[in-house]
């Protein structure tokens, strides 16, 4: 690895890091220069780039734009737009290939960049490559750089989903961006979609001086949920830093979960989709593939990580997909990307046809379970265990075990699930049952198998 880049940016679905510390502006071109080499070999001729709201996107957008310059492609700069506008700007502007400089949920020092070439979102070995273009210093130098053009999106992409988008009737929805991207989207959408909306930090501030934007934690909800006690909004609407990850509160308070959210996204594809496969990642709710399965729809559970869910998607060509972290797919009326702004407008959609949004949603089937458990390992680690947990753990009980990603575990009233992230080094856990007896049962029989191959561990249930 040269001296300008550290190994640690490459993760399993984006590049990622510190800014000015592991991520420089130094790597940044280095690694422009190195995408520009892989569009070069898939015969692509320009890169959309885009930025979210922080504070260190410019610098790095000038990196990475003279980066990809530097091998002769060309680049059209749109500015500071969500990671979905990004996204269908691939496709609005003919290239294939975009890459969007945020940091997602991420604290304001990090940054990184989502990449998409020729189509494919950038993914574990993909992403593997451009760090060996990099070490090797394997990218060509152009005798003259790509051409720099820009374009604005924003009315087009707002455009897309308002002419796709129809509400049944006006609602009244409150939106928290968290003083992400989304801010400068989402309340302009809805209100194209015929919605009254009560704004909550949606001026765009890199230094997120409210809460952190990642509806995933409860705690960064708390804003909407007072919201909606205190003003007539039916329904709140919140996303993450950049605008690709979306989070529901009912009237009453109750968080909406995007496992319980694709049971309703399901039932509304399927009614246009009969028989279709719908795809959930590992983390989801047991009752998601009933519900599937109960209205007409055919059940297919995979990887955990929105480039895994994407890409298996592309190969399925099913209408719908989704994951626990909130990364919604429509593949239906749109084209196959994750957007928590669409999702949200889609959710309204489906919800305006009800007097009362909010008991639409609390009848969704529920279960008793724990959020996202991490057990911290050392680097690698986390992925040995998996590994013996596939092989030598048995579970009592068990109706089936499930070994695509890490091991799910089927109770006749339950699941337990053992994942490793590929992002951070910790084991991923997470149970649900029909009730707590059912819950503790199942967390006992994971306590024996865990503690079986590493006695030493501090299980967090």
């Amino acid at each position: 690895m040269t001296a300008a880049v550290d190994a640690s940016l490459f993760k399993a679905y984006d590049i990622r890091g510190i800014v000015d510390r592991t991520l420089t502006t130094e790597a940044v071109r280095e690694i422009g220069a190195a995408l520009g080499t892989q569009a070069l070999a898939l015969g692509q001729r320009e890169i959309v780039v885009g930025r979210d709201g922080r504070l260190s996107g410019p610098q790095l957008r000038d990196a990475l734009v003279e980066g990809i310059r530097s091998t002769g492609i060309g680049v059209i700069d749109i500015g500071m737009v969500a990671t979905p506008v990004l996204y269908l700007s691939t496709h609005l502007l003919g290239t294939g290939s975009g890459v969007e400089i945020t940091g997602s949920h991420n604290p304001p020092e990090y940054n990184g960049l989502k990449m998409v070439l020729g189509g494919a979102t950038l993914h574990g070995e993909a992403i593997q490559k451009l760090r060996q273009i990099v070490e090797e210093g394997a990218a060509p130098r152009a005798a003259a750089a790509g051409v720099l053009r820009t374009a604005d999106v924003r009315d087009a992409y707002l455009r897309r989903i308002a002419d796709d988008v129809k509400l049944a009737r006006p609602m009244k929805i409150a939106v928290d961006c968290g003083n992400g991207v989304a801010g400068a989207f989402a309340p302009a959408l809805y209100r194209m979609l015929g919605c009254e909306v009560t704004e909550l930090f949606c001026d765009v501030d890199g230094t997120f001086p409210n809460h952190h934007p990642d509806p995933a934690h409860p705690e960064n909800l708390q804003d909407l949920v007072r919201a909606l006690r205190e003003t007539d909004a039916e329904i709140g609407l919140a996303f993450d830093g950049d605008g690709d990850r979306l989070g529901v509160v009912t009237k009453d308070g109750n968080i909406v979960y995007p496992d319980r959210q694709m049971m309703l996204f399901a039932r509304g594809v399927l009614q246009g989709n009969p028989g279709a496969e719908i795809i959930f990642d590992v983390k989801c709710s047991r009752h998601l593939a009933r519900e599937i399965v109960a209205h007409g729809g055919r059940p297919t559970m995979w990887r955990t990580g929105h480039s895994l869910i994407k890409a298996k998607l592309k190969e399925s060509g099913a209408p719908l997909a989704g994951e626990m972290s909130g990364h919604i797919f429509f593949n239906d009326r749109w084209p196959g990307f994750d957007d928590g702004m669409y999702a949200g407008a889609r959710l309204l959609e489906l919800l305006s046809h009800a007097s009362d949004p909010s008991a639409v949603l609390n009848a969704l089937p529920d279960a008793v379970s724990t959020p996202e458990l991490h057990l911290k390992t050392a680097e690698g680690e986390n992925f040995a265990l998996v590994e013996r947990l596939q092989r030598e753990a048995s579970f009592t009980d068990a109706r089936e075990v499930i070994r695509i990603d890490g091991v799910r575990v089927e109770y006749a009233d339950g699941f337990g699930l053992a994942r490793p992230s590929n992002t951070t080094p910790v084991l991923v856990l997470r149970f649900e049952a029909d009730d707590a007896a059912a819950l503790a049962r199942i967390q006992t029989d994971f306590r024996r198998a865990l503690l079986a191959i590493k006695p030493d561990a501090k299980l967090p249930f």
